[in-house]
């Protein structure tokens, strides 16, 4: 070897053979910006355990340059930890042909313990690196002095890395993931008393120690003004249990428990371990720092459990945090101390909960949903309360329910369009008129499918959704009579939605409900918006256990107002269904005109001119019936498959779908 081609040696400790690196050997490069789930990582290498992923742990050694100094630290405590926990888990193996993702023995919690372009080569050599595809490195404390950069400066190319400082501009979304910066601070255990109701002395406290001396004048000034809030400082360079304010020492974390809001301001670096001692204290967090990505922050709804303030806007800190209810301030120290008992609270918890985040990616299929991350156990509206499996079975079919009074003409066409749906089993009409009996048997349209008429005792709209005996089928297709537009693969792809959907609201014509500040009132919108929070009955799907709900366990006077007024049992639906289920309606399709064409305007209950603003008044009588808003607003619309993409009919399935 010459000199210019041996530039540096490593030699595996603790019984392994001698490496070398040379100039020659492949190096390790940069960090791959653009790294996302689909183009760095190898979903194939996943297969090897049906619904869970599998990994891998390169063996324990401990690395040395040429003349025997060692390029890391000796392993942490808590990376230790970590690689117990993994070794735990149901996701390891110990054979790497078997593996999905490769976990490297190297310590890389802490940069400042690493030499930086040693440890990248030691990376680069690894058997199974491959420019870090399937690889998964943790680091809780990046960057170095002054810059301290949020992310982890050593070549890690496509490496996934679970980091704690991480920026809008470091996070690769979909690849990395955003984790805490542990707190080895408590010498106590976890006292669940702290998150429960009650007042505390101080509004906010901020007891960090390394933020920006500009913050920190701001926060004092502040607090010469508004006396709730208290800022601290370390007391002294060799004590960390102690903040003080002039004269008095306050006692950290204890402190923490006195104040309604911890602040989690910009520091050295992004990622401080304040946020979770906060937490831990029943503390909410008030974010502070522009561009932060909280930890977990794909799964976790960090608006129920923090509040964000632009770093401009420290000034109105008084003001915000003043304007949150005492009720808002209650549920999200619930949240918070939630939060950090199932994710914070130890390093094994840290790591499971990056295990999981990783194998839902992979397998998404058998993903936790928002609500099993987000809800505490037992909390109410977790998840509808039917015992369904995760898609309602094909071979049922649905009932088409058509409420009528008496237009046959307009009627008996839909009934004809209805029966072209492949998965009807049955329609059911209820013939809402007591004084003219139903027209006779033989005038009504020869179908192929059972056809059954029932007369209701009183006209009242809620007649719509009782739970005939007829009904045989989970699935309901409540549909009026003069709904003649839709299409037989409208309503067949509409079915098949609620299949993969059966405790929801799914159909076509949508409204959205918006507060207006001028009233102080919920109102009813029908523009066309791309946001909805209601499926209007008149055509959509439902499962019929809701039918028995809106007959039987309504709330409040809401069936009997429905029935007094002759509207809104719709909007009475869509309050019922989201306070069960927690969730949004589904619209399916574009179509958003359905005006019946052969009808006039006298005949339409919508033609009245109070009709409006009677819907807006419905709206808020069932929020307070309910004692809050249940409906739920998304941003969504399932349209079919290849949907107006330019392919050849017969290989779509659904082809006759109505444009706007």
């Amino acid at each position: 070897m010459n000199e210019t081609e041996e530039i540096f040696k490593i030699r595996f400790i603790e019984n392994s053979p001698e490496m070398e690196i040379r100039s020659s050997a492949p190096q390790a490069e940069n960090q791959n910006r653009e790294c996302n789930f689909f183009n760095c990582f190898d979903v194939f290498k996943c297969g090897y355990n049906g619904k869970k992923m599998s990994v891998y742990i390169y063996p324990i050694k401990r690395y040395v340059d040429d003349k025997g100094v060692p390029i890391s630290l000796p392993l942490s405590s808590e990376f230790i930890q970590i690689l117990e926990t993994i070794m735990n888990s149901p996701y390891y193996v110990n054979d790497p042909k078997k593996a999905c993702i490769f976990v490297p023995s190297i310590d890389l919690l802490n940069q400042n313990n690493i030499r930086l372009k040693e440890t990248s080569q030691v990376l680069s050599s690894l058997p199974y690196w491959n420019s870090g595809f399937n690889h998964l490195l943790f680091n809780m404390l990046p960057g170095s002095v002054p810059e301290y950069n949020p992310v982890l400066e050593i070549n890690s190319h496509s490496a996934m890395i679970a980091g704690a400082s991480f920026s809008t501009w470091s996070y690769r979304k979909t690849h990395d993931i955003s984790i805490p910066v542990f707190s080895k601070i408590h010498g106590h255990p976890f006292d669940s008393e702290t998150c429960k109701e009650g007042s505390r002395q101080w509004l906010a406290v901020s007891a960090q120690t390394n933020i920006h001396f500009e913050y920190k004048n701001q926060l004092e000034d502040l607090a010469e003004e508004h006396t709730e809030l208290l800022v601290l400082n370390r007391c002294s360079e060799s004590n960390s249990t102690f903040r003080c304010r002039g004269g008095d020492s306050f006692t950290y974390p204890e402190v923490l428990q006195d104040s309604t809001f911890c602040l989690i301001i910009r520091g050295a670096r992004l990622g401080q371990t304040t946020l979770s001692d906060a937490m831990r204290s029943g503390c909410i967090p008030v974010f502070v720092s522009d561009g932060y990505i909280p930890p977990f922050d794909d799964n976790i709804d960090w608006k129920r459990a923090s509040i964000s303030v632009f770093e401009e806007g420290l000034g109105d800190l008084i003001h915000v945090l003043k304007s949150v209810s005492d009720e808002r301030v209650s549920e999200m120290r619930q949240q918070a101390c939630f939060l950090w008992v199932k994710y914070f609270s130890s390093i094994p918890r840290i790591v499971n909960t990056v295990l999981e985040i990783l194998n839902s990616r992979i397998f998404s299929r058998y993903a936790l949903t928002y609500e099993d991350w987000n809800n505490p156990p037992g909390k109410k509206g977790v998840s509808a309360p039917l015992f369904l499996p995760t898609i309602a079975p094909k071979s049922q079919g649905f009932t088409a329910v058509i409420l009528t009074y008496d237009r046959l003409e307009s009627l008996f066409q839909v009934i004809l369009k209805v029966v072209q749906a492949p998965s009807l089993a049955k329609v059911l009409v209820v013939w809402n008129n007591q004084v003219k009996a139903p027209p006779p048997a033989k005038i009504w349209p020869k179908i192929h499918k059972p056809l059954k008429v029932v007369q209701t005792k009183e006209n009242r709209l809620s007649n719509r959704f009782y739970p005939y005996d007829e009904i045989e089928t989970e699935a309901v297709l409540a549909i009026d009579d003069d709904i003649v537009m839709l299409t037989a693969d409208e309503m067949e792809f509409a079915y098949e939605v609620w299949r993969e959907f059966p405790d929801r609201i799914v159909g076509f014509p949508s409204r959205v409900h918006l507060y207006d500040n001028a009233t102080k009132k919920w109102k009813y919108e029908s523009e066309w918006t791309n946001e909805i929070s209601m499926v209007l009955t008149g055509a959509a799907f439902y499962h019929k256990y809701y039918s028995y709900l809106y007959t039987y366990s309504m709330p409040g006077d809401i069936k009997e107002w429905v029935d007094d007024h002759m509207n809104c049992e719709d909007i009475a639906m869509n309050f019922l269904v989201a306070n069960v289920t927690g969730k949004a309606p589904i619209k399916v399709t574009p179509r958003k005109k359905f005006k019946c064409p052969e009808c006039t305007n006298v005949e339409m209950l919508s033609a009245d001119v109070i009709h409006m603003a009677e819907r807006s008044e419905c709206i808020n009588r069932f929020a307070e019936s309910y004692g809050v808003m249940t409906l739920k607003t998304v941003e969504f619309r399932a349209d079919p498959v290849l949907y107006k993409d330019n392919f050849p009919e017969k290989l779509k399935r659904f082809n006759n779908v109505g444009s706007l």
